[in-house]
């Protein structure tokens, strides 16, 4: 510097970086930062080459690039664009792994989980995707050794696999966790292989014609599925017109009085094949998969026969 002494003293440096003058001295002894020149007394100073090299330096370390690279990068021995490539991609798994987290405290706030499902919860969100995969394609294979029934439904269980993404939001991870549970719950495998078909609409209420069955059914599923799409409960008193309405055209064609025995034969009539658990997995699977539900392709049969078995004021529910 034309035999001028370079300005910057450690402690200057420290002043107009904010870096601690400890470290400031460690990366100077280690040669990340050597000094330009050092007085008779032997202390380091430093010139404005190597002020911007410690800036350099402090904004690598902020953005959890280690020594090696840093020292690397201000070498010239690697770009800084594809050091920053790298480190993008790893903070962004970083960020991806933190929400996943934050989904999973807030669920398991939610859902006030004891010790024992808090450390099953943590187990599977932290399973990659082919381990998900897997850990369904495993209960489908059991199915598959199962009764002709439980094969065919987990053909037809093979059709809409639970697929969870990376990202997933908190209504996702949380269907995710139920279908695991479900999966896992030997009651469910029993219910899907003892399960039965749904019958055709013309085969769906005994004692009457097959077009005159196809037609109540018809209208019984027109109803309910508006129903459904309106966010009718099946409890609620807005349920009230609709189940009287559709037992009142069961009663005139089946030529039986609207009573509480109707009702619950009819309940039992649309159980066949519609297990209400069942539905739910499907549910659930769309939500996983982030499908727009069609309320007129959901199974509208749990919907009705809770309604048909609500008691109601005046009502006897049969036996």
């Amino acid at each position: 510097m034309n035999g001028t002494t370079p300005p910057h003293s450690i402690g200057s440096l420290s002043a107009r970086t904010g870096i601690p003058v400890r470290t400031i001295r460690f990366y100077s002894d280690t040669g990340l930062l050597p000094p330009t020149h050092r007085t008779a007394a032997g202390h380091r100073r430093f010139d404005d080459a190597a002020l911007q090299r410690l800036r350099t330096i402090g904004v690598l370390r902020e953005l959890d690039v280690d020594l090696t690279t840093t020292r690397r990068v201000l070498d010239g021995d690697l770009l800084l664009a594809e050091v920053a490539a790298a480190h993008a991609d790893a903070a962004e798994l970083q960020i991806r792994a933190l929400r996943m987290r934050l989904k999973v405290l807030r669920l398991i706030a939610r859902r006030g989980a004891t010790p024992e499902e808090t450390t099953r919860m943590h187990r599977l969100t932290q399973l990659a995707s082919d381990e998900r995969r897997r850990l369904v394609a495993d209960f489908l294979h059991g199915l598959d050794a199962d009764a002709p029934a439980a094969r065919n439904a987990a053909a037809a269980l093979r059709t809409a696999v639970p697929d969870l993404p990376d990202d997933p939001s908190d209504a996702q991870l949380a269907a995710w966790m139920e279908i695991a549970e479900l999966i896992a719950d030997d009651d469910f495998r029993a219910r899907l292989a003892h399960a039965a078909l749904p019958p055709a609409d013309e085969d769906a209420v005994p004692g009457a014609a097959p077009h005159t069955a196809a037609d109540l059914v018809h209208q019984a599923r027109q109803a309910v599925t508006a129903a459904m799409a309106a966010g009718t409960a099946p409890e609620s008193d807005g349920a009230v017109p609709l189940v009287e309405a559709i037992v009142a055209r069961f009663a005139a064609a089946l030529g039986r009085p609207a009573g509480p025995e109707l009702r619950e034969w009819m309940a039992r009539q649309f159980e066949v094949g519609h297990d209400p658990l069942v539905a739910r997995y499907w549910r659930l699977v769309w939500t996983v998969n982030d499908w727009h539900v069609v309320p007129g392709h959901l199974p509208f049969q749990p919907w009705l026969i809770k309604a048909l078995r609500t008691p109601r004021p005046g009502c006897t529910i049969a036996d």
